[in-house]
């Protein structure tokens, strides 16, 4: 169902469409403020950067989770990708396919798989599967995009495989804990839904810290169960620019 994402995950209220209503008030307001001059003027971006501007979109990976939060089966989980912002200039698009979400400690550490269901990596084979065919639809929409806006430049960037050769491969890059999040605390991968990077435990009066960074994050693929660690990112970022 729509507007579940935040509920069941606890993750970000900033969906997309309120991302694009941000953009759109931004762009409209922008122009009007620049018109003021001075130093308007000079910080504003001018109404042709929107045009030459690159866009980039990764987005879908809470909504495929969600999906399982509520219970449903892995094949009622699916999603989609709007187009909106071409209306209102942009030109150049990046958009990424989500991630393998079967590689996340929060999805494997709380809905566990049976053993013939994780891959030679840890990962948990039926949520990946999910992931990819989201990434065989997004694709198509693509592809479509491409016919009904000519005049634009799409890119569709394979962030899938680059996330899971990261995984399977990370010890080759110095990722030693390619599955354990940094920032946790307790379990198979360092992950507790009840105590999140931070994460507290009250004891004699006090309060304690628990769920504490790791000591050095760039051994680390995760961050928080969630979320990669910088170095992963940059790792990821070096490989698909």
């Amino acid at each position: 169902p729509q507007n579940t994402t935040l509920h069941q995950s606890g993750f970000s209220p900033i969906s997309l469409n309120v991302q694009f209503y941000e953009f759109h008030d931004f762009h409209v307001r922008s122009q009007i403020v620049r018109k003021r001059g001075g130093v308007y003027e000079t910080m504003l971006p001018k109404e042709e950067d929107f045009s030459s501007a690159l866009y980039t979109f990764d987005i879908g990976q809470n909504d495929l989770t969600s999906g399982y939060f509520l219970n449903m089966s892995v094949d009622e989980v699916k999603a989609y990708v709007p187009d909106d912002i071409y209306d209102v200039g942009g030109r150049y698009f990046w958009i990424h396919n989500t991630g393998p979400v079967g590689c996340l400690p929060y999805v494997m550490e709380r809905i566990p798989v049976l053993a013939g269901q994780i891959d030679r990596y840890g990962c948990a084979s039926p949520f990946n599967e999910v992931a990819q065919f989201f990434n065989h639809g997004l694709k198509k929409t693509v592809q479509q995009l491409r016919k009904d806006l000519p005049h634009a430049a799409i890119t569709y960037v394979d962030v899938y495989s680059v996330k899971y050769s990261l995984i399977s491969q990370g010890r080759n890059h110095g990722f030693n804990q390619p599955l354990r999040t940094c920032c946790g605390h307790g379990g198979k991968y360092n992950y507790n839904k009840n105590l999140g990077c931070g994460g507290k435990v009250h004891k004699q009066g006090k309060d304690v810290l628990v769920a504490a960074p790791c000591q050095d994050p760039s051994t680390h693929v995760n961050w928080d169960g969630v979320h990669f660690t910088e170095a992963a990112n940059r790792y990821i970022f070096e490989r698909i620019v």
